[in-house]
């Protein structure tokens, strides 16, 4: 099975460098522009995170195409962080902690990384599986989506962050089933 998994298009809180998770922001003029500049090839199924950047990315890059959502591929919950950038947070005890951490712990009244990765990548299986018999899939879905599933499933594997890619890229990779293999930058 082949899989794109694409970014969703800039927002304006992408633009700024905000943390933005479980706002459901639109894209920004330039994120649609960009989009429209971009060509990714049909397949046979499209699957989007219900979030309205994710929604609008698909309508531009698959235009007319039918979508599946599933909530499980919503980005994470950044609680206290959501909506403000690094310089607005440097200088806090909470901010600092989680910088330590090397970005492991919990979000301040937000979502676990690990709980976060496990809802991405138990989503991603549940959608492959369900439609095992697709040969190919696109899903329009959150930076961290991406991560989550290629530090997964990607053979040969790479750390989480290495996965990390603009918007409106992505991946195309092969899926056996089990492991995500031959993966190119879109």
């Amino acid at each position: 099975m082949v899989i794109y998994l694409i970014r969703h298009g800039m927002t304006r809180g992408n633009a700024e460098k905000r943390y933005i998770g479980r706002t459901d922001e639109p894209l920004c003029k330039e994120g649609r522009e960009q989009l429209k500049t971009l060509h990714y090839p049909r397949c046979e199924l499209l699957v989007c995170s219900p979030m309205e950047r994710c929604v609008e990315s698909a309508e531009i890059l698959f235009a007319g195409q039918p979508m599946v959502l599933c909530d499980e591929l919503c980005e994470v919950d950044f609680g206290d962080f959501e909506g403000k950038n690094h310089a607005e947070l440097d200088g806090g005890s909470e901010y600092q902690a989680w910088i330590d951490s090397g970005g492991s712990k919990p979000f301040p009244n937000g979502e676990a990384p690990d709980d976060f990765r496990r809802r991405c990548c138990e989503g991603f299986l549940r959608t492959v599986t369900k439609h095992s018999a697709a040969r190919s899939i696109a899903f329009v879905v959150h930076g961290g989506t991406i991560m989550s599933v290629l530090d997964r499933f990607a053979v040969p594997h790479r750390s989480y962050y290495e996965w990390l890619c603009g918007n409106g890229r992505g991946f195309r990779c092969v899926f056996d089933g089990k492991n995500i293999f031959d993966t190119e930058s879109l």
